[in-house]
């Protein structure tokens, strides 16, 4: 006669983690900050990224040409304008437009203010601010509040603050908006703020400053021009830009790559993902991931001491070690599920206060949401398996 099969109306492994309140709220506990901790260091880790590529994913262009030689745009390294010369004569390039890009000392406005009187303003040391620069009849950034701004930025020493920029570089949108115009310096030189855009910092750069190619050359010399950071390439209409891109690559020597958009992105990403920072986030993950597998097997381990009879008699009735496991198995899934959902939510109020705190844009995304799942259904379900050994070893005739 077959063995009747285990209920699940109401599941054997619920009633047992149900039977005692406070140990199973402390296993959600548990494995939700298992799961706080994963999202938190995939959370950076993302944060890092994501910054690393917020240019990249604001360019407006189709082809993009950049030195073989640099490993990402947060260390460039700049090519002969010459090149983009080239770029610009092969069929179906309609626009070859250089970026330019360095990073300078910002004095916070409000130094200058609270500096002593007799205090030379250029012996205050400021923060460190990424400058991009470009010809504003050629537009290569894809922010409207950029391009409804360009006239601004013929007027000397006039620059465009990126206002998602770290607090540490001063209240520039707010001095702004109280005066119309900031004046500070940048690299000891006289600088006027007129106009604000977002872009969002990263953790390299604590804020974004954008100005013309003729102001450039006022801080970094004259002959700056003729080194670009970027080439960004607009296509003519109807052009296959893989085409384009074998044409040239043709036309252009080995020292220049020609990089798609997605290829530029994946590429900063690539080195993000290589950086000791990220490892040792990804280093973080593993650690919340070991942690939960022991609380979660802790809990389990005592639950099937505590039932060890209950168990021992459905043994002796017959029932195999597996069905017993799937018991086991069916509890850690419960615990997967009840600690994700508290975990999740907690972790949506870590990422938005993350986002406030370092002014860098952190959403909670499904593949990392996803990802944390399924690891949290493994951590349960390598407690369980590990904690069945305990099960296994019972013997019917020991406990009765």
């Amino acid at each position: 006669m077959p063995l009747p099969k285990l209920p699940f109306d109401k599941p054997l492994s619920w009633a047992q983690l149900s039977h005692q309140k406070v140990r199973l709220a402390v296993a959600i506990t548990g494995v939700s900050f298992a799961n706080i901790l994963m999202f938190t260091m995939m959370g950076l880790e993302s944060l890092i990224s994501e910054g690393a590529t917020t240019l990249h994913e604001n360019l407006r262009g189709d082809l993009f040409l950049v030195s073989s030689f640099s490993p990402s745009l947060r260390l460039p390294v700049p090519f002969p304008r010459a090149h983009l010369i080239q770029a610009n004569a092969v069929d179906g390039v309609a626009i070859a437009a250089p970026l330019y890009m360095n990073t300078v000392n910002w004095t916070n406005p409000a130094q200058l203010e609270q500096a002593p009187e007799g205090e030379s303003p250029s012996d205050l040391f400021g923060n460190q601010v990424r400058v991009i620069a470009f010809n504003p009849t050629q537009p290569v950034l894809n922010l409207p509040e950029v391009d409804s701004q360009l006239n601004r930025l013929s007027g000397a020493s006039n620059v465009l603050f990126d206002r998602l920029s770290q607090p540490s570089l001063g209240d520039v949108p707010q001095l702004l908006a109280t005066s119309g115009e900031v004046q500070t310096l940048m690299a000891n030189r006289q600088v006027q703020v007129v106009g604000l855009f977002s872009l969002g910092s990263t953790v390299v750069e604590k804020g974004t400053v954008v100005m013309s190619d003729w102001n450039y050359t006022q801080w970094f010399g004259p002959t700056t021009l003729q080194q670009v950071t970027l080439g960004v390439l607009t296509l003519e209409p109807g052009s296959d830009p893989a085409t384009v891109q074998t044409q040239l690559q043709a036309h252009l020597p080995d020292s220049i790559s020609i990089l798609t958009l997605d290829e530029l992105i994946g590429k900063e990403r690539q080195f993000t993902a290589s950086d000791p920072i990220g490892i040792i986030f990804r280093f973080g993950g593993i650690v919340g991931f070991v942690v939960g597998i022991v609380i979660v097997y802790q809990v389990l381990y005592t639950d099937i001491s505590d039932h060890l009879p209950e168990y021992a008699t459905l043994k002796a009735m017959g029932y195999s070690d597996s069905a017993l496991l799937r018991v086991v198995l069916l509890e850690a899934i419960f615990l997967a599920i009840l600690g994700f959902i508290p975990g999740y939510l907690t972790s949506l109020g870590l990422y938005q206060i993350l986002t406030i705190l370092t002014r860098i844009p952190l959403v909670m995304r499904s593949t990392v949401a996803l990802q944390v799942f399924l690891l949290t259904l493994l951590m349960c379900n390598v407690s369980g398996a590990i904690a069945m050994r305990r099960l296994r070893s019972a013997d019917p005739a020991d406990v009765f």
